[in-house]
């Protein structure tokens, strides 16, 4: 089969290196692809964005299965668009990924149907949303409604940090539009979990899940970024508690999208935190987390394009999808400045000897060629991830891989993985 991943990042990598075990796949291409995917797939030089060229090259070169990684394109209707040229196309339709593209519609669905979530308002005028907040007790979280590349999150400890943040969002623009509109929800405390699913309809098969580092520094200091590290399995969180968030929250969101006449098809991403009462949902994306794919997918035994191909031929409900008791833990490698701005354009030194690794896997994220050196071009650029027969093991490998690597400015966390060995 000819394949056409779309996207750019350190998730179109893990997914491309994924679909390359299957015996079926004939070519891959990745639009746009980066350094990494280009190691495996033939890169295309065509935006995510640009459906009309990709639906055209999809034709041009009989593409048998599209794949959609980012959320942009998802939430634009990038699906719709290839189904309409009767292509096949493995993601959400536009109507289907709502519920990542507006934090509202998601928040409004829980509450419609019971799935439990944190208490919320939601606003269109700055003033309201102002008086509104003044009255809430801190913490306090104030999300944009749109899609913001993972970073229209505020959590807010003190009364300037709130209004700072419902300024820049509502007022300054700072995530542009998606910021029109905006969510003042409470502060929940506990663990993160992800627990993302293949979802076709109200045929829901999770994998396992994982948990991400969303501050860009140690000890979950700073602002948010898009996750600077995850690790799977969760070995302290007990399996009564990931059946609770797959049984009350996973599986009657997918019904309740089917009782929508959104039904949802590709992978549904639960982000959840857990409570003393229990998990509750932060948020649902519309398809593989980065960098959560990155360690979900290294551990999957079954073949990806297979569960692809029955989401879409309607067969999801028969297979049986099988997972590595293999631990992974990745360790993202960020440009200096990050998660504001940042150079790009630096040369990327010890590539080599991290790719000579068997216990190491290395995802490009924001990666380009120039010259013919790999060089940075994103605010994360690398996802280090190593494996091992458990989280300790693999820890050690992805931060022995992750050292031998080095590029002007490079920073990461240096405690990913810390809780589950405590």
């Amino acid at each position: 089969m000819n394949i056409l991943v779309i996207g750019r990042g350190g998730r179109e990598h893990a997914i491309i290196w994924s679909l390359k075990k299957s015996a079926k796949i004939k070519q891959i291409y990745c639009a746009p692809g980066n350094a990494g995917t280009a190691q495996l797939a033939e890169n295309v030089d065509i935006g995510e964005l640009e459906f009309a060229r990709l639906v055209k090259f999809a034709q041009d070169k009989a593409i048998d299965l599209v794949v959609v990684g980012p959320d942009d394109p998802l939430a634009a209707g990038i699906v719709d668009e290839f189904e309409a040229a009767k292509i096949p196309v493995y993601g959400p339709r536009k109507n289907a990924a709502e519920i990542e593209g507006s934090k509202i519609f998601m928040k409004d669905l829980l509450r419609k149907y019971n799935i439990p979530t944190a208490k919320y308002e939601t606003f269109t005028d700055y003033a309201a949303a102002s008086a509104y907040l003044r009255q809430q007790p801190l913490p306090i979280v104030i999300k944009a409604d749109g899609l913001a590349a993972g970073k229209g999150v505020a959590v807010c400890f003190t009364r300037e940090e709130a209004d700072r943040a419902l300024e820049e969002t509502m007022v300054d623009k700072s995530f542009g539009a998606a910021g029109d509109k905006v969510v003042i929800e409470e502060f929940l405390e506990g663990q993160e979990m992800s627990i993302l699913a293949f979802v076709d309809g109200e045929t829901v098969r999770v994998m396992s899940p994982a948990q991400d580092h969303k501050q860009v520094f140690d000890n979950d200091k700073g602002p948010n970024t898009g996750g600077m590290g995850t690790y799977s399995p969760l070995p302290h969180i007990a399996q009564s508690i990931i059946d609770d968030s797959i049984e009350n929250i996973i599986k009657p969101t997918a019904r309740a999208m089917v009782s929508e006449g959104r039904p949802f098809r590709g992978v549904l991403f639960a982000g959840l935190m857990i409570t003393k009462d229990g998990p509750k949902t932060i948020e649902f994306n519309a398809r593989f987390g980065d960098p959560e794919t990155q360690v979900v997918l290294p551990r999957l035994k079954s073949d990806l394009l297979e569960i692809f191909l029955a989401s879409i031929n309607g067969t999801l409900h028969e297979l049986d999808i099988t997972w590595s008791s293999e631990a992974a833990v990745c360790v993202v490698l960020a440009s200096g400045g990050y998660p504001g701005s940042y150079p790009k354009g630096f040369p990327i030194e010890g590539l080599e000897a991290a790719d000579n690794s068997t216990d190491a896997l290395i995802f490009h994220a924001g990666t380009a060629v120039k010259d013919g050196q790999v060089v940075t071009n994103g605010g994360r650029v690398l996802g280090i991830v190593g494996l091992g027969s458990d989280i300790a093991e693999a820890r050690t490998r992805a931060y022995e891989t992750a050292d031998r690597i080095t590029f002007k400015g490079k920073q990461n966390r240096t405690d990913i993985a810390a809780k589950a060995l405590l």
